[in-house]
């Protein structure tokens, strides 16, 4: 059964082509869309059958329609009706993603070109190093070559013009010939200083640790200076602490260097007034700084104002209150810190070229190089010895006012590694000069506290007692007073030329003393203007020339008293009759390919009485050296054609050691060799090559000592005495003795030759 129901169908008229626009318009949002249906039943004609016939090249879809007839094919085709916007997102994402991938690669590109660049910097900065190791050696071959060269000559020149000065010569030609041996040391000065420059940029400056009389080696300055000093009227003083202990371990060449390259600048630049230079223990200083600045003193050596030496040393670590006093202190430990400090009145340093004083090769102003002369590295290589010695160095100026400069050294006092002979000796020296002036007594008249002071550290060294009085008067009542007279009486020239009237009452005075012996009398004069005066004057009282030396006063007073004038062993050097005595009846071979070099070494050796056989090659030497000979010993130029001294030296000893082996395994004979079983003769060096190089060559192969050249004859004695005394001193069998007053000699056996 079917049931059937009603149905209704509603009707009405709509336009489909709006109605579809505004259904793809809600789903199009925004933008417009177009629809085209086609028949495709013939793909070559295609009938539109909906839509606008307004084509565009824009993007469009097309979907296959199905209307149920087999036969017909359609297609629709839908399209924006305007051009899609730009995908700006995408297109920024895409262009940062790029900018991203192109910076990367930059950067990859440019690491990779550092890394190349770094390598290439690399492999040319080896190169460079290399060239420069290279330079440097070349410089070094340079320098020593240049110094060979010029020094050999020089050497020459020197020792003839030394020569020349024995023969009989009358004032003129002896002024002559003094001023060119001047200015020979003065080449070799300079040609010194430009290889200690060099030496110390390339790192080879080395120092010594050897025993010195640090008093000595300043009274040995000051005699280098005392004749410019005198001429000028500058007066020259050198003051050292009591608490500066006598002998000290440290390098005596170096230490004299730089007292004599200040003391060399400040008698350059200083026409008037003094050059004081005081020696003080660190700490000790400290408590003078502060006394001073408690109470200070306008006190100086000449009286004239000078500029403030603690000024030149405030930066310094000792005076640096963050410091501890106790680190530089000297009672505690061996070791002695020494403060110097060398004063003058001279020109001082402009403001604006202070900054470069220590800069080496450089001159304050560029006239000083034509005015005064030099080469402006001097005070370069002290600040680097300095350095060297652990201390430090400034300076303090004034225009026109004066200049000070203070430097530290760091020394020690315990000579049991250096040279404990060397120390014994030099106390012996110091005590016997103290024995002969023992209880004896000495008045000082000068009115300048400083002056006065410089003055008694002299005389004391003597082991005399001092009493200082301010003039004439003073000093005659002193002597009323005390219970003795004075030995000696020491007047400043000042005081005695102020009135000449009150002079001459106090020497009367003198003379009519009741004393068994009457008080010598000695004026202390700086100038040798003054010393005229009192040649012209009514009383020649005796007259001691400044700058004050311990030598000097000895002289004076041994000549004065009558005493026999002794010999002088400072420093191990011997008189020239020990000397004649040393060097009498030695044979001494001369290797030299210069002959020049060869008529000075066997000038200078034969002047003193020794038998010197000369020969012009090392195979000559060799010749002359291989045992059994009769030479004591020999010096060996190093620089030689076909054979150098060193490979001439290394070929005796290896003949040496061969004869040795042989005689003591009994293969030759010893009375074939003169009853010597151990041969070695002693060879010293002698060259114009002064690198510490070659000092260090000559040690390896074997040599017994080192001369440089040009040298001086007292050099060359130095060297030879210094060497014979060490034989005889080793060699327990010689009877070579030596004597406080005189050496004898009956030969000495050379070391290493011991009889059997």
């Amino acid at each position: 059964m079917f049931l059937l129901l009603p149905c209704r169908y509603f009707g009405g008229i709509f336009d489909v082509e709006s109605l579809v626009e505004k259904l793809l318009q809600q789903l199009a949002s925004k933008q417009v869309i177009l629809v085209n249906v086609y028949d495709t039943t013939n793909l070559s004609d295609p009938i539109s059958m909906y839509g606008s016939n307004i084509l565009n090249d824009g993007m469009h879809h097309v979907s296959a329609l199905n209307f149920g007839d087999p036969f017909r094919k359609h297609e629709m085709h839908c399209r924006f009706k305007l051009k899609p916007p730009w995908p700006w997102g995408a297109i920024t994402t895409s262009s940062g993603i790029l900018v991203i991938a192109l910076l990367i690669g930059q950067i990859f590109h440019a690491t990779m070109n550092r890394i190349a660049k770094v390598e290439d910097d690399y492999h040319e900065m080896m190169e460079l190093k290399k060239r420069a190791e290279a330079a440097d050696v070349a410089k070094s071959q340079f320098l020593a070559t240049v110094s060979h060269e010029i020094r050999t000559p020089m050497n020459g020149v020197l020792g003839m013009l030394h020569m020349l000065m024995d023969t009989d010569l009358d004032e003129t030609q002896e002024d002559y010939v003094r001023t060119a041996q001047e200015s020979g040391k003065a080449l070799v000065s300079l040609i010194n200083e430009v290889l200690d420059q060099a030496k110390i940029e390339s790192g080879r400056l080395e120092l010594e640790a050897v025993c010195f009389d640090l008093r000595a080696i300043l009274d040995d300055v000051l005699s280098l200076f005392s004749g410019k000093s005198q001429e000028k009227g500058v007066e020259l003083a050198v003051y050292v602490s009591d608490k500066v202990p006598a002998v000290l371990v440290g390098d005596p060449g170096r230490f004299r260097q730089i007292i004599t390259n200040l003391m060399g600048n400040s008698i350059k630049f200083t026409e008037k007034g003094h050059i004081y230079v005081t020696v003080h223990l660190v700490e000790e200083a400290v408590n003078l700084m502060e006394l001073e600045m408690e109470s200070p003193s306008n006190s100086t050596l000449s009286g004239l104002p000078v500029a403030d030496r603690w000024r030149s040393c405030a930066g310094f670590k000792a005076f640096s209150r963050e410091e501890s006093v106790p680190t530089y202190s000297s009672s505690s430990t061996d070791q002695v810190n020494l403060i110097v400090s060398v004063e003058d009145t001279g020109q001082g340093i402009p403001l604006e070229a202070q900054s470069r004083v220590f800069t080496p090769f450089m001159q304050v102003v560029p006239s000083i190089t034509r005015t005064h002369g030099g080469t402006g590295i001097g005070l370069s290589i002290s600040r680097c010895l300095v350095h060297l010695m652990k201390g430090e160095i400034g300076f303090a100026s004034l225009p026109q006012i004066g200049s000070t400069f203070t430097f530290t050294a760091v020394f020690t006092r315990d000579c049991s590694n250096a040279n404990d002979q060397k120390s014994q000796q030099i106390n012996n020296q110091l005590k016997s000069i103290s024995l002969e002036f023992r209880e004896m007594r000495a008045l000082l008249v000068d009115p300048r506290p400083t002056r006065a002071k410089v003055s008694v550290y002299h005389i004391e060294r003597l082991g005399i007692r001092v009493e200082v009085v301010r003039d004439l008067d003073n000093g005659f009542f002193s002597i009323n007073t005390g219970n003795s007279p004075p030995n000696v009486v020491f007047i400043e020239w000042e005081v005695w030329d102020k009135d000449l009237t009150l002079s001459t009452l106090f020497v009367n005075k003198l003379r009519s003393l009741n004393c068994a012996v009457t008080p010598k009398l000695f004026l202390l004069s700086g100038t040798i203007s003054s010393t005229r005066a009192i040649v012209s004057s009514v009383f020649t009282p005796s007259v001691i020339m400044k700058p004050l030396r311990a030598s000097l006063l000895t002289a004076s007073l041994q000549h004065s008293m009558g005493v026999r004038n002794r010999v002088n062993h400072r420093n191990g050097e011997l008189s020239t009759l020990s000397l004649r005595n040393l060097l009498r009846g030695r044979k001494i071979l001369v290797v030299d390919d210069n002959l020049v070099n060869l008529r000075v070494a066997t000038g200078a050796l034969k002047k003193y009485g020794a038998d010197v056989v000369h020969a012009e090659r090392g195979k000559e030497a060799i010749s002359q050296l291989t045992p059994p000979h009769h030479f004591d010993a020999c010096f060996m130029d190093i620089q030689m054609p076909e054979m150098d001294g060193f490979e001439a030296t290394q070929r005796i000893r290896d003949i040496e050691s061969s004869i040795n082996n042989r005689i003591r395994t009994g293969e030759l004979s010893l009375e074939a060799y003169r009853n010597i079983s151990t041969w070695h003769t002693p060879i010293l060096a002698m060259t114009a090559d002064v690198i510490q190089a070659t000092n260090e060559e000559c040690l390896k192969y074997e040599m017994d000592g080192y001369v440089s050249k040009p040298f001086e004859a007292e050099q060359l004695y130095r060297e030879v005495s210094r060497f014979f005394q060490t034989a005889s001193n080793e060699n327990p069998r010689t009877d070579f003795l030596f004597d406080a007053d005189d050496v004898t000699s009956t030969g000495p056996v050379p070391r290493g030759m011991l009889e059997s």
